[in-house]
């Protein structure tokens, strides 16, 4: 989960690498290094956050026109100067930037040390370095890469430069991300689209076991035996300020409060004459939504909360059976696939290792496969027969929150799309959903009105060390969700659980220091029962916040703390409910003084299993 930026053109490189890795510092913050080729290849690395490691470099080695740059999550080796990247071979002329993990690194290694060569640091990526150091006694850079990938099982994102070359930047991917930006000075690599919208929005992507050779002003593509593929140029219409903070403290607030605009943008040309209008995107007709038997959702962290709401969408509308499954289950438990099942993967970045792997299995068995995906060109998508994209655009925080709101939207939008061609709503039922979907961008906005209440409830509480988040129906998942987002970013320990099962176990955690969040909008079945709830924690003297639909007057009665929401279809309400979840961890975050947009131990894109 680490940050890759490379650079080969008419400019100078270290600036733009600088600035492009400090777009990836969500990826990976243990340690940071440059490599620049000049009359070799000099190398400047570090342990620290990257405005540290920057602080220590002698910026006087660091000038040429081609380079490398790297920001470490650490997966082999402690966070160490020489675990840092960029790795070298033994003659220092060979260096090598890495993303992913190398599975027989230690069989490599020994290999290598019979050959004579020395390791200096404990990583598995100092292996692909000398692997093809060793390659280059018999044949050119370019050969070299592709024999020494031919060994190396695992995943990984590389950048490669020789001293001998220096007019070559090589690139290759399996499993992990890298994309290639095509700019009007120069090539560049990076693993994501934000360290590179300053330069281009003009990008190619790397499919699994390619190798891409960079010059200056050219690109040529080939597979591990040297065949020459072909490739496109895709544009993005991303610009470099959605990947800036915009005058928000932090990308997580900026994030949140993006998120009308970001539903706003997923709607649109989707909702066309009273119908939900997907074109090419989800590769499936009437005749085979009839013939779905069940629905299998896979996906990881908010991804998977995001697919516990899709599944009560789809049985209580759809009228389909679904089950959730965590992406990194689903491909080791032998899963019952039927020839009408459906898998519907969700990714925010299409990166994410387990659902990309979890996808794959799930098209070997020979089903239908769509993916919810916030990144054009992603793994994920190319995997999948159909991909519905969030227009979220950039996410930039850890913890995810308009990418959660925007894939609710898509689950929303299939659901009426298959509850209409399943016949299972009527035609005032279908508009009274669109009707509804169609004003929840105002609603948000309108919740995000209430950031002063839920401001005043993170002065009071910042200091609590635990608490629980309890719903019901549809709103259970977004309680899971509310404590996913306040363990991410406040450190603080909370747990999300159906309101029902606070009796059997949580309920005797309550006392006068406990704070517990009810998800509580108004809904025809468990609002008496979700009261009768709250009294059972007041009576114990736990503390009472609760999230509830406008005119509510039982709820304020029974909770120390109100925040409303605006009445919408029950279905939806989760949509709303999560504002405020995520505003009180980035509230309660900012108070406790933590590193909101890169909480410890956390990457953005977990592309590693």
């Amino acid at each position: 989960m680490c940050g890759i930026v490379g650079y080969i053109g008419n400019g100078e490189a270290y600036p733009m690498l600088l600035k492009g890795l400090k777009s990836l510092e969500y990826r990976g913050y243990d340690s940071a290094g440059f490599a620049i080729v000049n009359k070799g290849i000099a190398i400047e690395k570090d342990i620290g956050r990257i405005e540290d490691v920057e602080k220590k470099i002698d910026l006087s080695m660091l000038k040429g026109s081609a380079g490398l740059a790297h920001c470490r999550w650490a997966t082999h080796g402690s966070v160490t100067k020489s675990n840092a990247h960029p790795h070298a071979d033994c003659s220092n002329k060979i260096v090598v930037v890495h993303n992913g993990i190398i599975e027989n690194y230690s069989q490599l290694k020994e290999k290598l040390m019979q050959k004579n060569h020395a390791f200096s640091s404990e990583t598995d990526t100092e292996v692909i370095a000398h692997l093809i150091e060793e390659y280059m006694k018999n044949s050119g850079f370019e050969e070299a890469v592709r024999n020494a990938l031919k060994e190396v099982n695992g995943s990984y994102a590389l950048g490669v430069i020789c001293a001998d070359e220096p007019d070559k930047l090589v690139a290759a991917r399996n499993e992990s991300p890298l994309i290639i930006g095509k700019g009007s000075n120069g090539m560049f690599i990076a693993s994501d689209i934000p360290a590179l919208l300053e330069y281009t929005n003009s990008f190619v992507y790397l499919h699994d076991r390619e190798t891409a050779v960079l010059g200056k002003g050219s690109i040529a593509i080939s597979d591990l035996e040297g065949a020459k593929k072909n490739f496109k140029v895709s544009r993005i219409n991303w610009s470099r300020e959605d990947a800036e903070k915009g005058g928000y403290k932090h990308f997580m607030l900026k994030e949140i409060y993006e998120q009308p605009r970001a539903i706003t943008e997923t709607l649109n040309g989707r909702l066309k004459n009273g119908n939900v209008i997907f074109e090419e995107e989800i590769n499936l007709s009437d005749k085979e939504i009839l013939e779905i038997e069940d629905v299998k959702i896979i996906g990881c962290g908010t991804s998977w909360h995001a697919a516990l709401v899709g599944k009560f969408m789809f049985e209580e509308l759809a009228k389909i059976t679904t089950e959730v499954e965590y992406a990194s289950e689903f491909r080791y438990r032998n899963p019952i696939i039927k020839k009408n099942t459906l898998v519907i993967a969700i990714s925010q970045s299409g990166e994410t290792a387990d659902t990309v792997a979890a996808l794959k299995e799930a098209k070997k068995l020979g089903v239908k496969t769509i993916a919810i995906c916030n990144v054009r060109g992603s793994s994920i998508t190319r995997a999948a027969d159909g991909a519905v994209y969030t227009m979220a655009g950039p996410e930039i925080g850890v913890a995810s929150t308009k990418a959660f709101t925007t894939q609710l939207a898509v689950l929303y939008l299939l659901t009426i799309l298959f509850s209409k061609a399943r016949k299972t709503l009527n035609d005032r039922q279908i508009k009274d959903m669109i009707d509804g979907i169609r004003k929840i961008p105002l609603q948000m906005a309108s919740v995000l009105n209430e950031d002063m209440e839920i401001m005043n409830c993170a002065e009071l509480y910042h200091k609590k060390t635990n608490s629980l988040y309890l719903g019901r129906g549809v709103n259970f998942p977004i309680a899971l969700e509310g404590a996913l987002k306040l363990k991410e970013v406040s450190y603080m320990h909370a747990e999300g659980y159906p309101a029902a099962e606070m009796k059997h176990g949580p309920i005797a955690l309550i006392d006068e220091n406990m704070p517990v969040v009810f998800i509580a909008p108004h809904d025809i079945y468990t609002h008496s029962k979700i009261l009768g709830n709250i009294e059972e924690v007041k009576a114990r003297g736990g503390i009472v916040i609760a999230i509830a639909t406008e005119g509510d007057s039982e709820i304020p009665k029974k909770a120390g703390h109100t925040i409303f929401i605006p009445k919408t279809l029950y279905t939806l309400s989760s949509m709303l409910a999560v504002i405020p979840l995520q505003l009180l961890a980035y509230h309660i975050a900012d108070k406790l003084g933590r590193d909101i947009d890169k909480p410890r131990n956390l990457a953005k894109s977990v592309v590693v299993e």
